[in-house]
């Protein structure tokens, strides 16, 4: 069956027919089978009349933000077995950002594809995904749109504020500050021991908003998970209630038939921009956006996501871009408090997985904390967190958070400091000969989707140590890789066509002058059209990394970040004639 396909199955009460019906109603060898084995698990023939609900656990010891599902998993079977379902849990690979190398972005589509097959093959009429990690709620929402069966998505929620001298400390972006200031020699080892134990205190995701929080609160914002599910710290009590819910909510969902083609539509995507822009959410959600509506069959360019930001305030006071972290967002009101305050800028009669819109959900929500989550009348900024830029040196765009970035380097002319590759940026950063200063602009190529390979989160490119000892802690630095959602400071990535395939940023020299103007969307090599021409002549395209396998599968058939980063096969035919 073709990705995007579906399979309704025998017939419900409804009068739909269920897909687990042909499997456990079927009267000859294949339903004797398959009735067969079941039972040998336990099941009884009972059981097996019930709406069968597939449970996605991506559970891993080697993912710590997914270390508690297996607790989770049992709550929603819990919730599965009152609301008259017959819960059975699958896992597909777990995706952990710390520990992936060379990046877990290499995995997102394999995890897409495994989950999206797994989802096809198997007698289930709804789906439970389990997700949280960076790459792996993408992955899932991808996987959804792919597949035409009703889904539900469950995160596992973020970490309690890690601890340390009375102050509240998140990760990452304290780890970034840790070791930064290690490196200028102002910490000690032993002192940075003490803070690796402090940062990390509980089961969950970074607690921060990064790309895990950020896709967390864009599967809430977008319809496929329960109003307040994101924000919940995963130790909290709340969490397993939360995971009942879900697990009874998917029954009702497979009894109406709600698919996520239904309720993911144009609108609600636009909506997910809306939080995403408010929250000061991660760059990375860009990608993960445009490849979940392609997976739709929809173009989302990425003027829409500057048009969305230009248009919406930034209203949620969060680390990296602001104060507080998600435990306080949770006691605050959490998501659906801050759609409350942007209702005005949100298509409110969005289908949910509540079964009611986004304006029926909203009705009661309320913020408890101003601080926290400002008014749209008073945002923290009136534009969003992320900007678009373009010009020559990215003519297909590249993504700043804005909200991120030192006052004074919004607006930056300097000269450039050029690494031909992640290793010779590792090579030369901290060299004391380096020809830098605290103007120049850090310029990392060969970093992309296919450079790297798969795009790695090395676009928070360090501060040369010389100029750490000087006190410098920002500079503006171009790349075509990511940044971890708790990155900050004036960070240009996602470049786009990446240097691997010949886009301008491979022909930058060391000494280039580059221009910088954020609020006018600008982003420049001040070197002719003739220049850039002659340069090209002598361009070379980098050789794979991988000579086969998966690797090579994915240099061969990735596009680039303005396409989302998706396997070209993966988009529905007519969308991909059109699109290349």
């Amino acid at each position: 069956m073709a990705q995007g396909d579906g399979e309704r199955g025998a017939e419900a009460s409804s009068g739909r027919k269920l897909k687990s019906e042909s499997y456990f109603q079927e009267k000859e060898l294949w339903g004797f089978i398959h009735r067969s084995f079941t039972k040998s698990m336990g099941y009884t023939e009972e059981d097996l009349r019930k709406p069968v609900i597939g449970i996605c656990n991506t559970f891993s010891e080697l993912n710590k933000c997914h270390s508690h599902f297996n607790e989770l998993v049992e709550y929603v079977k819990r919730g599965v077995w009152q609301a008259g379902g017959l819960p059975m849990a699958f896992p597909t690979i777990s995706i952990g950002e710390p520990y992936i190398k060379p990046t877990s972005m290499l995995l997102r589509n394999l995890m897409a594809m495994d989950t999206a097959e797994m989802m096809k093959a198997q007698p289930i009429d709804g789906v439970v995904l389990i997700g949280g990690c960076g790459k792996t709620v993408p992955a899932q929402l991808m996987a959804a749109g792919s597949v035409k069966i009703p889904a539900i998505v469950l995160t596992g929620g973020p970490m309690l504020n890690g601890r340390l001298n009375g102050r509240s400390l998140g990760a990452c972006t304290d780890c970034y500050g840790f070791t930064l200031e290690h490196k200028a020699g102002n910490i000690t080892d032993e002192e940075l021991a003490i803070a690796e134990n402090a940062v990390c205190r509980s089961d969950g995701h970074c607690m921060v908003m990064g790309t895990a929080s950020t896709m967390a609160s864009i599967a809430e914002a977008i319809g496929m998970a329960l109003p307040g599910n994101a924000a919940i710290p995963a130790p909290d009590s709340r969490r397993r209630h939360m995971a009942e819910r879900t697990g009874k909510q998917i029954v009702e969902l497979v009894r109406r038939d709600i698919r996520p083609r239904d309720i993911m539509t144009a609108e609600a995507l636009e909506n997910a921009i809306a939080v995403t822009m408010a929250s000061g959410g991660s760059t990375n959600a860009i990608i993960h956006l445009i490849a979940i509506s392609q997976r739709l069959g929809r173009k989302l360019p990425l003027e829409t996501f500057d048009a969305i930001s230009a248009s919406t305030p930034f209203i949620l006071n969060l680390r990296p871009s602001g104060k507080y972290q998600m435990e306080e967002y949770f006691e605050a009101g959490g998501v659906p408090a801050l759609m409350k305050e942007l209702e005005a800028h949100l298509h409110l009669d969005c289908l949910t997985v509540t079964g009611r819109t986004i304006r029926e959900n909203l009705a009661s929500a309320r913020t408890l904390n101003r601080d926290v989550i400002r008014t749209a009348a008073e945002p923290l900024d009136a534009q969003g967190g992320i900007a678009v830029l373009r010009g020559n040196l990215a003519p297909d765009g590249a993504l700043v958070k804005q909200t991120a970035v030192t006052a004074r380097l919004k607006k930056h002319r300097g000269q450039a400091v050029v690494f031909e590759s992640p290793a010779d940026m590792e090579a030369r950063i901290d060299d004391p000969d380096l020809d830098v200063d605290e103007n120049s602009v850090l310029v990392l190529k060969n970093a992309g989707p296919k450079g790297a390979p798969a795009m790695p989160e090395i676009g928070q490119i360090p501060i040369p140590k010389k100029l750490l000892v000087q006190g410098v802690r920002d500079m503006v630095r171009i790349s075509d890789a990511r940044i971890s959602g708790t990155s900050y400071g004036a960070l240009i990535v996602h470049a786009a066509p990446e240097a691997a395939v010949g886009g301008n940023l491979a022909l930058v020299r060391t000494g280039d002058w580059i221009e910088l103007d954020i609020d006018r969307r600008k982003l420049e090599l001040q070197v002719t059209d003739q220049e850039l021409k002659e340069r090209r002549q002598h361009w070379q395209a980098p050789a794979p990394q991988d000579d086969r396998g998966y690797g090579l599968l994915f240099h061969e058939r990735v596009l680039q970040a303005n396409l989302g980063c998706d396997f070209d096969f993966l988009l529905p035919k007519a969308l991909r004639e059109e699109l290349l």
